[in-house]
């Protein structure tokens, strides 16, 4: 039973040591991270799954103790998710994933197991809230932390330089993750998600079928795009 959702974007620039002298221009997102998560900790749950987006070959279930590493990014960096095991599982997480790890690392993260939940693009939109269905059905208190950014095409410096869409896309996500709306989660095209290079449209879609029926409620923490990519910050409780 989903219990509580926190949704954060995945930029390696979130993690300081990566985004060195820009680190201070994501002081008030990373601070919203911060909140989102305390809030999952405050729900009582007793397991805690990160969804992040990821290549095909990181998709699938990643357990508690496995490493992730910010050496692509030229940091010397590493993160485990959740208490390290005895012997760490031999599967690197993920960049999502270890971007999330390093959340719960920085939040003192404690409440009880985790694993990691790497969802591929080209999930469809059925298949991500049959994955979210799935999750929520276990006995226990769930809690998720879900990790995606928006559009990034907002302006003409963006990644995908600039699209018109973008904003009208941007500000459909900001306005369902502000309210819980799942069935506005679950009716994003893919198509146009891809084209627009919103990575976190499959794992909102996951976070989306885990809460059909919970009742939960929804709080947008923070809305930016200071790169041209659109980042959102929720808690659902």
């Amino acid at each position: 039973m989903l219990v509580a959702a926190a949704v954060c974007p995945a930029p390696p620039m979130l993690v300081p040591e990566v985004a060195a002298g820009a680190a201070p221009e994501l002081d008030s997102l990373r601070e919203a991270c911060a909140e989102a998560v305390e809030g999952l900790a405050a729900s009582g749950a007793e397991r805690l799954v990160v969804v992040g987006p990821v290549e095909e070959d990181g998709s699938g279930m990643h357990d508690q103790g496995a490493v992730g590493s910010f050496h692509a990014f030229g940091v010397d960096l590493e993160v485990t998710l959740g208490p390290p095991m005895e012997t760490a599982p031999a599967r690197p997480l993920p960049p999502a994933l270890a971007i999330g790890a390093w959340l719960l690392r920085e939040s003192g993260w404690s409440a009880g197991p985790c694993q990691g939940l790497g969802v591929g693009e080209p999930f469809d939109p059925s298949e991500c809230v049959r994955v979210g269905h799935d999750l929520a059905a276990a006995k226990e208190r769930l809690a998720l932390l879900v990790m995606g950014d928006g559009s990034a095409c907002r302006t003409v410096k963006a990644p995908g330089y600039f699209d018109e869409r973008a904003a009208a896309f941007d500000g459909t996500v900001a306005a369902a993750l502000a309210t819980a709306d799942t069935a506005a989660l679950i009716g994003l095209d893919a198509r146009l998600a891809s084209e627009l290079m919103a990575l976190g449209r499959a794992p909102w879609q996951v976070l989306a079928g885990a809460a059909e029926g919970a009742g939960l409620k929804g709080r947008l923490l923070r809305e930016e795009a200071p790169y041209g990519v659109g980042y959102f910050v929720a808690l659902w409780s």
